[in-house]
């Protein structure tokens, strides 16, 4: 159960990380604006890899 709710927080961060990213949507970026674009990325990934932890660690309780 608290695997989920780590789930479901995980997807709602990251889901609101990528709706305020289109809000910012411009081709004309500044040296700035890819360095947000960049930090906003490696955020991402790092709760790409922290969900996938919490599935290992999930499939290692169950068994």
């Amino acid at each position: 159960m608290k695997g989920n709710t780590m789930k479901k927080l995980l997807m709602a961060a990251l889901i609101a990380m990528m709706a305020g990213g289109l809000a910012a949507c411009d081709n004309d970026q500044g040296p700035a604006e890819e360095a947000g674009e960049n930090i906003d990325n490696s955020i991402e990934n790092a709760g790409e890899s922290i969900e996938d932890a919490g599935e290992d660690i999930e499939d290692a309780a169950e068994n």
